[in-house]
């Protein structure tokens, strides 16, 4: 199956934008800086604090669904012991 010559013509074009911008493949300053300038070490405090933000979300919802599992587990109990009455509307 051959591609449209208009998405070859989009693929050379990005292809060679990619590679004849040697800035766009650099790393930021952070990456290759002074690992002990404040830049880096408030990257640094910021990664922390989304992966501390990421990891509450998470726990959030182990706890959510813990809570629903916990909910299910009590409302089977409560289903089970109920008992049929022999008798009633239909006899």
């Amino acid at each position: 199956m051959r591609r449209p010559a208009k998405l070859n013509v989009q693929l050379i074009l990005i292809t060679a934008a990619i590679l004849l911008v040697p800035a766009v493949l650099s790393a930021c300053p952070v990456c290759y800086g002074a690992p002990d300038s404040p830049m880096t070490k408030s990257s640094n405090n910021a990664i922390g604090f989304l992966l501390g933000v990421i990891g509450f979300v998470q726990i959030g919802f182990i706890a959510m669904f813990w809570s629903f599992w916990r909910r299910a587990k009590a409302m089977r109990r409560l289903r089970e012991s109920f008992r049929l009455v022999d008798g009633g509307a239909a006899h």
